[in-house]
């Protein structure tokens, strides 16, 4: 990238402080995929002129994966480090690009002394063009069919289903809802640590039956707002050697590549 990202530490030095802390998340940091999807955020961010910064070294692990595998002490002990180190530089506004982390930071950490506003990055995109500062031209998607699929996490579990919706509507494109779809959504096959694991045996792989029911409408875009609904639905594309016909993008990739980014 052709700008460079201050670390909260860097913006302490000055005795200042960001808009915003985004909070990058292990798949967002790691996965070479994720790391995209990242990417792509900022980008949108520094675009706009959004004053943000990221924790760097100082950020791990939410412990996410660690709760929902039941190892509630490894939890805790991750979740008091990094409410110790959000404290001390007194942030107040996180955004994140993952449901897991929004929801863990969210709903989990107040009750062990991190208290935040946290949004995930659709909210805070959405906020953006409300406030008149984030403007897109979908041109590039006009006439595409695109289906969105609900993470688990911004959906059923925290109610939002409409700015995720609302930014894909500004693409021009043509947005067709999974029977599936809002409250009556289908998980991706990732959710409670299964990300990590081999699934148990069945008939069909959770992954396989939601893509099945994405291409069923035939889109050109499966589009998603979670790394992990993102890994989980590639994978099912490749499954049924759609790949060459069907990208899965997350909405901020849709985004950046409508304003060429």
């Amino acid at each position: 990238m052709d700008f460079t990202i201050k670390t909260m530490a860097e913006y302490a030095a000055e005795g200042k402080s960001p808009e915003v802390l985004f909070w990058v998340g292990c798949a967002g940091s790691f996965d070479d995929r994720a790391k995209k999807i990242t990417k792509a955020f900022c980008k949108i961010l520094n675009k706009i002129g959004v004053e943000f910064a990221v924790l760097g070294q100082e950020e791990s692990c939410t412990g996410d994966p660690a709760k929902r595998a039941g190892n509630e002490f490894v939890f805790q002990m991750m979740a008091m480090t990094n409410i110790e180190v959000l404290n001390a530089y007194e942030v107040k506004k996180i955004v994140t690009a993952c449901p897991h982390c929004f929801n863990t930071l969210k709903n989990e950490y107040p009750s062990l002394g991190g208290n935040f506003e946290v949004i995930h990055h659709t909210q805070f995109l959405k906020q953006l063009m409300n406030e008149g500062r984030l403007k897109i031209e979908g041109g590039a998607f006009k006439g595409k069919k695109i289906t969105f699929h609900d993470p688990c996490y911004l959906g059923r579990a925290n109610g939002e289903y409409e700015a995720p919706r609302m930014l894909l509507e500004k693409l021009d494109a043509e947005l067709v809802e999974m029977k599936r779809c809002k409250t009556n959504g289908l998980c991706c096959g990732a959710g409670g640590a299964q990300m990590f694991k081999e699934p148990e045996k069945g008939n069909k792989d959770v992954n396989i039956e939601r893509t099945e029911e994405a291409l069923s409408f035939e889109p050109k875009i499966i589009a998603t707002g979670c790394p992990f609904c993102n890994t989980m639905l590639t994978d099912g594309v490749k499954h049924f050697n759609k790949n060459n016909e069907v990208e899965v993008k997350d909405i901020v990739e849709l985004l950046a590549e409508a304003e060429d980014l």
